[in-house]
């Protein structure tokens, strides 16, 4: 990898604060390689506050052609998209940008359509089902959208933030009137949980949800990367569940991001 690494190699960033989790610079740089793309991803920790100046930088690089969002700056890189997908519309969060040909950025999600397609392949049954979702965030809203456009017939809702779960409902709500409630860490009757929060991340946080009241028969899906295996992933299996994790989660992505950075897919 990066044998033809040189002044001609176009630049994507990841963005994220921290960063030392994240899996897309290899995965990512693998992949334009494969696919005859002369590029690496580069990832770069970002405060908050710096978020603004560094995206503003980066549209004056000519040779960088797109930026990765990830934890805590998917909502805040969206006054900065000129143009963006439906889905960003709709969530007002992006986690991928490409120039447009005018050189402005063009934003898109594709967290939600990456953790269903990776639940997908571990079996996870979504039409008609009962969903429960753990986290409000950026990562958290694209999920819940794609569960609802999966054909889940109700989606539950939890986050430690009342503000920011009552903001994604009313969001997901206006895409899917009357599907979305309120939820709690209970997984009691649902067929799957998801965990869009960051608990996994560090040694010795809690579980995202109560785990005594967890069926086999639940599917369990976490987008956690760092652990491979979370503790939720771990103990899930334990019980006999069905599950998918963060690293497959990123693999179904990478995909999606690959074909809309070469834009063979729109």
């Amino acid at each position: 990898m990066l044998d033809n690494f040189s002044g001609a190699t176009r630049i994507y960033f990841i963005i994220g604060h921290p960063i030392a989790q994240v899996k897309s610079p290899y995965g990512m740089t693998r992949l334009f390689e494969q696919n005859g793309k002369d590029a690496i991803m580069v990832p770069i920790d970002i405060l908050p506050e710096d978020v603004p100046g560094f995206v503003t930088l980066a549209g004056r690089l000519p040779n960088c052609d797109g930026i990765c969002i990830t934890v805590p700056h998917k909502f805040a890189v969206v006054p900065h998209c000129r143009t963006m997908s439906k889905t960003t519309q709709v969530l007002v969060s992006a986690n991928v940008m490409r120039r447009n040909p005018d050189g402005s950025w063009h934003g898109d999600m594709f967290d939600g359509p990456g953790h269903v397609g990776a639940m997908r392949k571990n079996g996870a049954e979504l039409d008609g089902k009962r969903a429960l979702l753990i986290g409000a965030g950026g990562a958290g809203s694209a999920i819940g959208l794609a569960l609802l456009d999966a054909g889940a017939r109700e989606l539950a809702i939890h986050d430690t933030d009342a503000s920011r779960r009552d903001t994604l409902i009313a969001k997901l709500n206006g895409a899917h009137p009357g599907k979305v409630t309120i939820g709690s860490p209970d997984p009691t009757g649902f067929d799957t949980v998801s965990n869009a929060s960051p608990a996994g991340m560090k040694p010795g946080d809690a579980l995202p949800f109560d785990m005594t009241r967890l069926s086999p028969a639940t599917f369990v899906s976490d987008v956690v990367t760092k652990p491979a295996l979370t503790p939720l992933i771990e103990t899930a299996r334990r019980i006999g569940c069905k599950t998918s994790t963060g690293i497959e989660m990123f693999e179904s992505e990478a995909a999606l991001m690959l074909d809309f950075w070469l834009e063979t897919a729109n």
